[in-house]
Order: C-alpha cells, then structure tokens, then sequence
C-alpha cells in the first residue's frame, strides 16, 4: 500500500505557498441552511484551489530540477497553476492541455508564460511524459504527487483553524488530490469530522471504487459527458485511491441540472462565480440530503475559471433562489 501523506507534510507545504496563495476565508451560506460555510478557493490568483499544489511542487525543486523545467498534463486548472508558479520562480513551463478544453483556463496557462501543447484528450498522458523524456524536464502531475497533494491539504489546516468543530466536509472530487490533501489534515485534527467527496454522476468513477473497494476507471468517452470539465478523469490515481479509501468517509454524485443550479445560487445567494467543477459540492448539500451526515458543513467551492458567455447564459437563464 502507498504511503500516506503526512500531517507534517501539509504543514511545511502551507509555509512554502503562503506568499503566493491567498488564505481563503470561510464564508457563511444561510440560503442553503443554518449550519453552512463555504470555502471559496475560486478566490485564489488562479481562480482555483490546484494553485496550492503546484505551488508546492515548484517550490520543491533543486537547483538542477528547475533549470530544466516542468511539464505536466491538465484541463486547465492544473496547468494555470502550474505555469503561475512556475513563473514566479523563473521557471520553464510546458503545459499539455486536450482539445476542447475552456478556453478561459487555456488563456490563463498562456498568459503566464508557459508552452502550450495541444492533443486529443486520450493522448494527454503520453504526450506529457513524452515532454519529460525529450527536455528533461520534470513531471508535476495534477494529483498523483506528494508535493501536489501537501498543497492541496492546505486547504483542510485552514477549515480546522477557522471552523474546530466542524462537523461535515464537503470536497469535489476528479483525480482526489484534493479531497486526498484535505482528509490527511482533518483526519488528524479534528478526528470526527465526516469527510464526503461530490462528483457528478457522468462522471462518477470515484463513487463507484468507493463502492467496489478498489480503483474502477471510466472512459474518456464517459467522462466527456459532464458539464463540469475539471472533474473529467477517468479514475482516482494510485497514489490519491489508497488516501481516499482510508481517510474519507463517502463520495456521492449530483445530476447536471442540479451543478447548473447550483451555479445560480452561489452567484444569487453568495456573490460568488464557480465554475460547473466547483459548484459539485454546493449541488450535493442541496439536493443530496440523503446521504449527508448534516451539522456544520464546509462546502468547498474548488474553482471560478468560466468562460463569461456560458455563466452569462447559466446564470440568466437558472434558479435565482
């Protein structure tokens, strides 16, 4: 069984990333019932919560390391954050991103500096360890890294610092390194919180290993379905699974109609743009009351990178309660 990441771990990472990160509050949400928080990671540089992360992983680098560069696959997040990091640090970036990917977060990873390197999403893999292997440069991947998850974990020091006595978390889940981060620091802080992590039912790879008790993958094909594009991946990795099925307590999925109202009510209800990605946890505390333990619930709200005219269309067109 792989090695947890450890506590220690998430600590030294959150001393590495606090100059480039913001420490995003807790926001109450009376609309979706007393009790309520959100953790609006939307609010980060990047505009989502894989900025810890990457910045982590950047930081880690020796001197060899970063003068050849890094590299890595992504939808788009990852790769933002990775090439804002990266240049920070006055390093090279090369950033593979699939075909079709928004637009809004291709933009940002160009903005930033980096390489873009376009492929069908099926090749996004290879191609980036086919980067690796022709620069020498070093693979960040999106979520099976120790560094990478560190980061993310963040986010969980933060909730236990804010809300002690929080009772339910509420996490998105794509490759599971954030859920995976987040649970190392609850778990050993604040040792009863009930940990569950949300994904949409097109797209419910996660849901069904938690089920089976090993990894199960999906098609790209399958995964393609789901409006909410930063959680298109076909399986949990092989280091995120084992820190998922120890640590987190359940993985629930929420239909398409309710992510896009969900959408309309975080900007109604708390000012706050998300995008599909982000709003799967805010989907799951108001329409899947059937598997959520209640109590005081942090709702992390992942990511805010929407192409305008799509939330433009979402939002004038949705719920508004």
């Amino acid at each position: 069984m792989a090695q947890l990441v450890t506590l220690e771990e998430v600590y030294a990472a959150a001393d590495r990333i606090k100059d480039t990160c913001l420490r995003t509050p807790l926001l109450p949400a009376p609309w979706a019932g007393s009790g309520a928080w959100l953790k609006p990671e939307s609010l980060q540089p990047t505009g989502a919560f894989k900025l810890r992360g990457a910045t982590n992983a950047v930081a880690r680098l020796d001197d060899d390391q970063r003068a050849r560069g890094v590299v890595t696959h992504s939808s788009g997040n990852h790769g933002s954050a990775l090439a804002y990091a990266a240049q920070r640090a006055r390093v090279r970036a090369t950033i593979v991103v699939p075909y079709g990917a928004p637009e809004v977060k291709v933009g940002l990873i160009a903005q930033a500096g980096a390489e873009l390197v376009r492929v069908d999403p099926a090749e996004r893999v290879a191609a980036s360890a086919e980067v690796a292997a022709r620069t020498g440069a070093i693979e960040v991947p999106p979520f099976d890294h120790v560094d990478v998850i560190a980061g993310q974990g963040t986010v969980g020091l933060e909730i236990a610092a804010d809300l002690p006595d929080v009772e339910t978390v509420l996490v998105p889940v794509g490759g599971g390194g954030l859920i995976a981060g987040v649970a190392v620091a609850l778990r050993a802080l604040v040792p009863d919180v009930r940990i569950i992590g949300c994904e949409p039912a097109l797209a419910g790879d996660a849901a069904a290993s938690f089920a089976a008790g090993h990894l199960v993958a999906w098609s790209d094909e399958d995964t393609a379905r789901t409006v909410a594009d930063g959680l298109r991946v076909p399986s949990l990795g092989e280091l995120t699974w084992p820190h998922i099925e120890e640590l987190v307590d359940d993985v629930v999925t929420v239909e398409e109609d309710a992510i896009l109202a969900a959408v309309c009510r975080l900007a109604a209800g708390s000012r706050l743009v998300a995008e599909a990605s982000g709003a799967v946890t805010t989907a799951a505390l108001l329409t899947r009351s059937d598997r959520l333990p209640g109590g005081r619930t942090v709702v992390v709200v992942s990511g805010g990178n929407v192409d305008p005219r799509w939330y433009a269309d979402v939002v004038g067109s949705g719920p508004q309660g």
